[in-house]
């Protein structure tokens, strides 16, 4: 293992304990992955913080209580509370002073509390070819193949390692041959209506992730038109759910795949496969476990984070259902990081949303914080992440559609009974 001088003094405990530890874990890590050297990053994102173990406060303590320090700008992704609105959301105050205790801990480190697992919608967004140690999957996905930006998929408590020392294993998608496309995914006799909402991107990407496992996909053929940001968040959200994607291209669309020789670096991946209608249909329906028209317990929105834009259009799904109430059966979610609720408020949004019946949930996420009803059975989404992880996580079965359909759900307390887009003629 090559080390600078720096690292050196760093092990050699001159830069006090948390720093000794840090890096000796990164450097562990770095020989386990038969990296040679480190590599240093410019920012980092924190996922651990969300995580409510007994050893999650010890290892964030120690590293508080022996002088740790973030070398490099850190944020905070979920933490496992709405760390204002706990109270009426029904979370006991045992469970709320141990999250509240690891988020204070976080902060002891230098980190900035943006707590939200859609980093890039906010501060701090990275930058095309900037070396990042980003953690959450679907920041991961976003990071790397929208905004072109380099880590990997960095695991809980290795992540605060890495803000520490400001090092990681020079290894993985770090490094440009890694970040080659290995699988061809063609679309087929894409049409442009079958695309226009952020689900139908969400079942592309789970159908993706379980065709590419962890490999890295290029996609041709899509509909002649750009995909919004919270498309290409639906979809990297899904497919590193169903998969381990943690960077995708889409030929004309994410910056490393100018076409199909640029994002193979020269060569066509080796694993080719085209994608019909009927398998985008599939993918659709294959994230409802929940029968058409069932009655609905909850709806969830806001896996990933909502964005101004999502907020924009619920409140505009809203006001074309004209319902003046959601039903007194359903519990509304929105989950969304406090700057872009913030944001929401000052642009008139959130008002319509509140007085519907919606409750916005901050800070944390469904399956970190105990504020889905225990009682629910089936929940709503437009989420593929949500659906993918929400039965193993609650217990729930998942009724998938699109945002108009998740409100016409919260108005009625029933799925609409509405075809995948791929299947409607």
């Amino acid at each position: 293992m090559k080390l600078t001088a720096e690292d050196r003094r760093a092990l050699d405990g001159e830069r006090g304990e948390a720093a000794r530890f840090a890096l000796s874990v990164v450097v562990r890590m770095a020989e386990a992955a038969g990296a040679e050297e480190l590599l240093s990053i410019e920012q980092a994102h924190i996922d651990a913080c969300a995580l409510m173990s007994r050893s999650s406060l010890d290892l964030v303590s120690h590293l508080a209580e022996h002088g740790g320090r973030v070398r490099v700008p850190t944020t905070l992704s979920m933490v496992s509370l709405d760390l204002e609105g706990w109270k009426s959301l029904g979370v006991s105050p045992r469970f709320a002073a141990t999250a509240s205790r690891i988020a204070q801990a976080y902060l002891e480190l230098g980190c900035i509390p943006t707590w939200t697992c859609a980093p890039y919608q906010g501060y701090l967004t990275p930058r095309f070819g900037q070396q990042i140690a980003w953690g959450e999957s679907n920041a991961v996905a976003y990071a790397n193949s929208v905004l072109g930006a380099r880590t990997n998929r960095y695991p809980d408590y290795l992540d605060i390692c890495a803000a520490i020392t400001g090092r990681v294993p020079y290894a993985g998608l770090h490094r440009t041959e890694n970040r080659r496309a290995t699988v061809h995914v063609h679309v087929e006799r894409a049409r442009a209506r079958d695309w226009e909402t952020p689900a139908a991107w969400a079942a592309f990407g789970s159908l993706v992730g379980s065709l590419a496992l962890d490999g890295v996909p290029v996609m041709d053929g899509l509909p002649a038109f750009r995909p919004s940001n919270d498309m290409l968040k639906a979809f990297g959200a899904a497919a590193a759910s169903s998969g381990s994607i943690e960077l995708f291209h889409m030929v004309g669309i994410t910056p490393e795949a100018a076409d199909l020789a640029t994002a193979g670096q020269g060569r066509l991946p080796s694993n080719a496969c085209a994608v019909a209608r009927r398998q985008l249909a599939d993918a659709w329906d294959e994230l409802s476990g929940a029968d058409a028209g069932s009655a609905v317990d909850a709806v969830i929105l806001g896996c990933p984070h909502v964005s101004y834009a999502e907020f924009a259009a619920l409140s505009e799904a809203i006001a074309r259902f004209g319902a003046a109430r959601i039903h007194p059966n359903v519990q509304f979610l929105v989950f969304a990081g406090a700057t872009t609720v913030e944001l929401a408020r000052r642009g008139g949004l959130l008002g319509p949303i509140e007085r519907w019946g919606a409750r916005i949930v901050r800070d944390t996420c469904p399956f970190h914080s105990p504020v889905v009803a225990p009682t629910a059975r089936v929940i709503a989404t437009d989420s593929g992440k949500c659906a993918y992880y929400a039965p193993g996580e609650l217990d729930v079965r998942v009724a998938f559609g699109t945002l108009d359909a998740c409100v016409e759900a919260g108005v009625k307390g029933r799925m609409p009974r509405r075809e995948a887009p791929w299947r409607a003629r």
